[in-house]
């Protein structure tokens, strides 16, 4: 796995001269930089690695497609939670909303998975940040859960409220899950 940090901008660009991305960069970097939650990261880390998993992990880590698979199975719930709220603003009764929230929630099981296989491996920095995606993570499959749990018992506008906490949530962690991926190039197979 290629774990070398990709090039940061120049200081004269317009990521650094401060607005929301130099904001946000800001704060992935304290996340990175923090040795607080490195005792639980090594645990997890630990007990991810000893599952005894077999040839399914290298399944997981997506070594027959020559990339990850995390990020083409968070498809799915992604993709379901963000057409339930394209449906919850148009009229087209309460079913398919509900629908595609349970199946979001299903859909994220053998993402998560495939999450935690890859981050049992990464360095501290892009761990640390790992871990903020994964709390991010938990969080919108609770907010979607009572989301679900809403629309089941008839009250669609509390489901709607909870569901757009789980987008946000959402949003947070796909940019921390893109931080580890894309800025810090991890997670890639050299080619055979």
């Amino acid at each position: 796995m290629d774990t070398h940090a990709a090039p940061l901008p120049d200081a004269g660009s317009a990521f650094t001269q401060g607005g929301p991305s130099a904001a946000w960069l800001s704060t992935v970097a304290r996340i990175e930089r923090s040795s607080v939650a490195d005792p639980a990261i090594r645990a997890l880390q630990r007990a991810v690695r000893s599952l005894p998993l077999g040839e399914a992990r290298d399944l997981l880590r997506g070594r027959p497609l020559g990339h990850p698979v995390h990020p083409v199975l968070v498809q799915v719930p992604i993709g379901c939670w963000l057409s339930a709220a394209v449906l919850d603003v148009v009229p087209v009764g309460r079913s398919a909303p509900t629908v595609l929230t349970a199946a979001g929630l299903v859909g994220i099981a053998p993402a998560a998975l495939a999450g935690w296989v890859d981050w049992a491996d990464l360095p501290p920095e892009q761990a640390r940040v790992g871990l903020a995606h994964a709390v991010a993570n938990v969080a919108a499959v609770a907010f979607y859960a009572a989301s679900l749990s809403a629309r089941l018992r008839g009250r669609s506008a509390k489901g709607k409220l909870w569901a757009l906490g789980g987008l946000g949530a959402v949003a947070v962690s796909g940019a921390l899950g893109g931080h580890v991926a894309y800025r810090r190039a991890v997670g890639g197979y050299p080619a055979a």
